[in-house]
């Protein structure tokens, strides 16, 4: 989820904070992460896009919110350790939010205020992250055979765009409707989807 302009990290004390893992704990799955595969190809499709990724691009924070992470162009990736159990779960998050990292560079002109452009780039990180694999979904207590994959991702798509401020329900569902096709088929920096 890329993060809107009222996003903000939990402070260490709020209620949110309970729970979930620390930020020392966060950061040092976050150091795993970072030797996974995945996350290694899309570091590199990163720099070999004109964008390094210092120390500091990706984090450990407390969040309000209940998402998992979150990407803020010009500041990185935020990973909500409060939120975080398992290790999984960070490389997961990891691999979503490097998505939009990517397709923020490579477009260069992404204006995530604009619900076509956080459309696409959610389309594109539900569909390329492995977010909605049968397996995912079946723990979320979604059983469907046929199609789960495309209605996982609009589902997830739609919740984190009506959460952008710019974007009314309305607005969102027209923007997904606009944009699926090309960014559901644009599986750069990958061949194909994985």
């Amino acid at each position: 989820m890329a993060a809107t302009p009222d996003s903000k990290p939990a402070t260490p004390s709020s209620p949110a904070a309970k729970g979930g893992r620390t930020l020392a704990e966060c950061e040092d799955m976050i150091r795993r992460s970072l030797r996974t595969p995945m996350v290694k190809f899309l570091k590199e499709h990163m720099e070999k896009a004109g964008c390094s990724i210092g120390d500091k691009f990706i984090k450990a924070v407390h969040c309000e919110q209940q998402n998992s992470g979150f990407y803020v162009p010009g500041d990185g990736i935020h990973v909500c350790s409060n939120h975080m159990n398992m290790q999984d779960e960070v490389n997961q998050v990891l691999i979503h939010e490097l998505i939009h990292a990517y397709d923020d560079c490579r477009a260069g002109n992404l204006d995530w205020t604009n619900c076509a452009h956080h459309a696409c780039s959610e389309i594109r990180a539900g569909h390329l992250s492995g977010d909605c694999h049968f397996k995912r979904e079946l723990l979320r207590g979604y059983v469907k055979i046929r199609g789960h994959e495309q209605d996982c991702v609009r589902r997830r798509v739609m919740k984190s765009v009506i959460n952008n401020p710019n974007c009314s329900e309305a607005a969102a569902k027209d923007a997904i409707e606009a944009v699926w096709d090309v960014c559901y088929n644009d599986t750069k920096p990958f061949d194909r989807a994985p």
